[in-house]
């Protein structure tokens, strides 16, 4: 018998691309204005008459940033805070969320150990507490001060802990049978078929660390050491001090630049990684995106 979808059926699945595609408009213009902003002479930004498409066509945000070996070098420290970062951020999500999704019998102080990282959540150390912490640890102005102070996101910690207690026990129980230990279980077991809750555990970890800027301005002593969002945050008002110092053949050389085009810049190159990372996990993200939401 061949399926003859309804006229009602008909209209939702054409109501639906309306709406999704709509939707999608939406969260696509700002970065094609933004990008637009971005390569437009400083005229045409300044006066607001872009819209989509650049007006009076340069490169010259791009060209001051690339040749900025300041943004290089910040650029370098965003990168390798991201790697390390999210390496160690989802070991410790993986050996935390095992134990604590084994069912009561078989870890009688689960619960305990439940709550006792579920209040980080709610309640935080403070500021001060937490820098002079990585102060006497002395993390100061090294790369560790801005991944292991937040080194456990407890929530995403949770997530993959409700997504652990999802996957079948007979699983389990049967390469327990076969001699498997607590790691073989975790890395051949458990993980292998939790891709979609590691995509989207993993992205929401690399986006944290590459849009995050303040960690870098409370820990760092120097702006060699600055990830990119810190030195970007900065770059404004340095930018404005420098073109008011500059003689006039320099004044030629920025003269598409401006606070408005230069911020652009800086929000679309900040946003870039993650726009072409985003589509390679798209489809574990899509799935993993009700994670924890039903059990504990």
């Amino acid at each position: 018998m061949v399926y003859k979808p309804s006229l009602s059926r008909k209209l939702f699945v054409v109501m639906n691309a309306l709406v999704l595609t709509f939707i999608t408009i939406i969260g696509i213009v700002p970065f094609i204005h933004l990008l637009a902003v971005s390569l437009s002479s400083n005229t045409a930004a300044m006066a607001g008459e872009v819209k989509l498409l650049p007006i009076g066509f340069t490169l010259d945000a791009y060209v001051y940033l690339g040749h900025k070996v300041e943004f290089i070098r910040s650029l370098r420290v965003s990168v390798e805070r991201v790697v390390l970062g999210t390496v160690i951020n989802m070991f410790l999500v993986f050996i935390t969320a095992y134990p604590l999704a084994k069912e009561t019998e078989k870890f009688r102080s689960r619960t305990v150990y439940v709550w006792f990282f579920a209040v980080t959540i709610f309640l935080g150390g403070g500021l001060i507490p937490t820098y002079m912490i990585v102060k006497s640890t002395g993390l100061i102005n090294t790369i560790w001060a801005l991944i292991l102070p937040g080194a456990l996101n407890v929530w995403n910690m949770i997530m993959m802990l409700n997504f652990f207690r999802g996957i079948p026990k007979e699983m389990e129980e049967a390469a327990t049978i076969d001699g498997a230990n607590h790691w073989t279980l975790l890395w051949k077991i458990y993980l292998p078929v939790s891709l979609p809750a590691i995509a989207t555990i993993g992205l929401f970890t690399i986006i944290g660390h590459w849009n995050s800027w303040f960690d870098g301005i409370l820990y760092m002593n120097s702006p060699d050491k600055y990830p990119l969002q810190t030195y970007l945050s900065t770059l404004i008002t340095a930018m404005n001090a420098q073109m008011q110092s500059v003689n006039v053949e320099q004044l030629k050389q920025l003269e598409n630049l401006s606070e408005k085009t230069l911020r652009t810049a800086q929000i679309f190159m900040g946003a870039l990684p993650i726009l072409m990372v985003y589509p390679f996990v798209q489809r574990y993200f899509i799935k993993g995106m009700t994670v924890g939401s039903v059990k504990e």
